[in-house]
């Protein structure tokens, strides 16, 4: 079989046939000046995980990435997309079974939101029931009301609006593999921050393999479930999950990228433990103030927490409350903040820096299970770091 048989019989991934593992093997980019882009590169991107690609201007990270659909052509190496190797494959066909995602988003000016998103679909032949349901389906999937914003042009939508229906365009033909270029570097910070959040629970539910590139450490942090560390030449100083990178950077390159506040950073992807949670005394709205005070008498408590008749945090009552007659109802301290059980440590703290308490009451499925107090955050926060998840 001569080369060119043997380049059209390699599959190529179809639409919707599950994400697929990306591999580089050796892969390189070189150009004709001598300038080395990417050194030879061996990574692995697991089938269904969405892993960052993160380092200073320059380092190669936007090269690596186009070179899994070819839009740069690899110097030397392999490229394998579910174990098929990619630079033997026709690229055209390659690139509209891989969706891909920029900075400025890409859409048509001149196309409405509909005929946009149908773009690939339409040059794969579908047909016109299949992609107008198909696009109804992407647009609502990604916050998009296709009766409000489907007949729009790209000027008629704010800078979120059209991100968002970038990524409808580039999950329209149900590609495995998702390449992002920095899509939320062009927003303002209170949109980004919504984008990147409406994104992950989007991954919750497609589970694409996506190769996500940024400059910034605390997105790559926030999205990625692995994370490569770029330097100048193209060389991966180091790949691992946010939690690993932040506790045990592989080198000094790793440590100065990632900031010397990684230790709040690391706040971001460590969970919140329950081993940790703490059990000051409980007492209910209906109960006597004087029944409440001897509680916090025998436990030598500075305050207990206050839960409602259906078991639920609704603020604390502090121990110079606790006396007279009367209920616990007429002396709490309202506070309804709680967090659930494995949110971040981020968020936790936040709640207990905005509550009198010192404290903020943790939630599982709405049970009550205990709280947690800066002291435990701190130990759970040390702990992630001598044995990083």
């Amino acid at each position: 079989m001569d080369a060119t048989a043997a380049a059209s019989s390699l599959r190529v991934p179809e639409p919707g046939g599950g994400a697929p593992e990306i591999r580089l093997e050796g892969v390189s980019k070189v150009y004709p000046d001598g300038t080395v882009g990417v050194a030879e590169l061996d990574l692995a991107f697991a089938a269904g995980e969405l892993s960052v690609l993160v380092g200073p201007s320059g380092c190669g990270k936007t090269t690596t990435m186009k070179m899994v659909n070819r839009v740069i052509e690899p110097t030397t190496g392999r490229i394998l997309l579910g174990g098929e190797d990619v630079t033997r494959v026709d690229a055209d066909r390659l690139r509209r079974r891989i969706g891909y995602v920029i900075q400025s988003v890409g859409l048509f000016p001149h196309q409405t939101v509909r005929a946009n998103v149908a773009t690939v679909p339409r040059l794969l032949g579908w047909d016109r029931r299949r992609t107008g349901d198909r696009v109804e389906e992407l647009l609502t999937l990604v916050g998009l009301d296709p009766a409000v914003h489907g007949d729009r042009y790209p000027a008629q939508l704010s800078g979120g609006q059209r991100q968002r229906a970038g990524v409808a365009r580039a999950l329209a033909a149900d590609p495995g593999v998702l390449l992002m270029d920095e899509p939320f570097s062009a927003v303002d910070p209170v949109v980004r921050e919504r984008l990147q959040a409406e994104f992950l629970r989007l991954q919750e539910t497609v589970r694409k393999t996506i190769v996500f590139v940024t400059h910034d450490i605390e997105e790559a942090v926030r999205l990625g479930d692995r994370i490569a560390v770029m330097s100048d030449g193209g060389h991966v100083e180091q790949f691992a999950p946010p939690a690993e990178l932040l506790g045990r950077p592989a080198n000094a390159t790793v440590a100065d990228f990632v900031g010397a506040d990684r230790g709040l950073k690391r706040l971001a992807v460590t969970p919140v433990d329950p081993a940790g949670l703490e059990h000051p005394p409980v007492v209910g709205l209906d109960d006597g103030l004087a029944e409440a005070g001897a509680v916090l008498d025998r436990a030598g408590a500075r305050g207990a927490v206050v839960l409602d008749r259906a078991g639920h945090p609704t603020g604390w009552l502090p121990a110079a409350r606790a006396t007279g007659a009367g209920t616990v109802a007429a002396a709490v301290v309202r506070d309804d903040a709680a967090v659930p059980l494995q949110a971040p440590l981020r968020a936790a703290l936040a709640a207990i820096l905005q509550s009198d308490a010192g404290w903020v009451p943790v939630l599982d499925g709405g049970r009550y299970l205990g709280v947690l107090t800066p002291t435990a955050v701190h130990t759970a926060l040390r702990r992630s770091v001598h044995d990083p998840a």
